[in-house]
């Protein structure tokens, strides 16, 4: 089924328990294309691309995260397991902390609580970066969405071969809106759920690439000692994407995961 509604792009199909999977920054639903094929035997899988990205890009910009939660929360199936990478992890926190009975279960993506550099947490990105991205994404925001992706592959193994795809795939659900794009910087910016993480009571799965430049190992282990029911994986050789460099072993995870 696919349905485009006032609140957002949503595709969903399949049969079983609900999964749903969220996007990162700049991307769109069209990531998951691998890994929702390989659920589709097992899982309704429901994609979803978040305002400003994909098929969702005419729905204005000023999103906070609790904007978001709100609009993705009321566009899926619930309750579901909720996989986001990235951007979308965090907003997947979100919701566990907000709409707790919305997530039977929580897999984080090389994603993390908190995505930039304070005293007590160097496992991030250093500010002046993020802060660098958002004043050229002013000027030209495909460049800047090239620059991300050419960062998160950087170290991976096979890294040129994932940048040819992901690059691909960019544009494939049409220009992200550049606004959009400021306001989910702005969000990883600001946000810092460390504190909230103990309230998370499902059971969780942080998925980590060894070489991710954007979310350390070292932020999964972090989080994986402040969430109460958490188990960490980390991918070798792999860097932010690694359901592009790992597909196999990602989807074997996941399904001793999704069948625990």
């Amino acid at each position: 089924m696919s349905d485009e509604t006032s609140t957002l792009y949503v595709h969903t199909t399949g049969a079983g328990p609900a999964v749903v999977l969220v996007h990162g920054w700049g991307m769109h639903s069209g990531v998951w294309e691998d890994v929702a094929e390989a659920l589709l035997d097992a899982c309704r899988v429901t994609v979803i691309d978040l305002p400003g990205h994909g098929y969702s890009r005419g729905l204005g910009s000023g999103h906070s995260l609790l904007t978001l939660v709100e609009a993705v929360a009321a566009a899926v199936p619930s309750p579901a397991v909720w996989i986001g990478w990235s951007l979308g992890g965090l907003l997947a926190q979100q919701v566990a902390l907000t709409r707790p009975e919305r997530v039977s279960r929580l897999v984080l993506v090389n994603s993390t609580a908190c995505f930039t550099q304070r005293p007590d947490w160097p496992h991030a990105v250093a500010l002046p970066v993020l802060r660098r991205f958002a004043e050229e994404l002013r000027q030209n925001h495909r460049a800047v969405l090239k620059r991300f992706i050419a960062l998160e592959v950087h170290g991976s193994d096979n890294a040129g071969e994932q940048y040819r795809q992901l690059k691909a795939l960019l544009f494939q659900h049409g220009e992200p809106d550049p606004a959009a794009l400021g306001d989910g910087l702005t969000i990883l910016e600001s946000t810092d759920l460390r504190a909230d993480l103990p309230q998370i009571q499902c059971p969780t799965l942080l998925l980590m690439g060894q070489r991710d430049q954007l979310t350390p190992v070292a932020a999964g282990e972090a989080m994986r000692k402040l969430l109460p029911n958490a188990r960490l994986h980390v991918f070798p050789g792999a860097g932010h994407a690694p359901f592009f460099s790992h597909l196999p072993d990602f989807i074997a995870e996941l399904r001793v995961f999704l069948d625990a």
